[in-house]
């Protein structure tokens, strides 16, 4: 009888630690959630604007910088750089 007891309380400690776990680690995930989306957005707006450009005889390089700044800062990121393109234009 005695057994059966720390059995359930057992699983009721489990349960307690899953949950207190699940809610640890639900946080960072967000934040890669996050980050996966504005790279995405960063970098097929970054396309479409090389992609459009092309008409116009602009783009903008794609390379390390500014594929961490497109995604990391999304569409303000892109629009970043293109007002930097636009300002440093040789």
């Amino acid at each position: 009888m005695f057994q059966e007891y720390q059995v359930v309380f057992a699983y009721i400690i489990g349960i307690i630690l899953l949950y207190f776990l699940g809610r640890y680690l639900a946080d960072p995930m967000k934040i890669v959630v996050r980050l996966i989306f504005n790279t995405v957005l960063g970098t097929v707006s970054l396309l479409g604007i090389n992609l459009a450009g092309s008409l116009f005889n602009y783009h903008i390089a794609l390379n390390p910088v500014t594929a961490l700044i497109s995604g990391i800062l999304g569409i303000p990121g892109v629009l970043l750089l293109v007002v930097l393109k636009q300002v440093y234009q040789i």
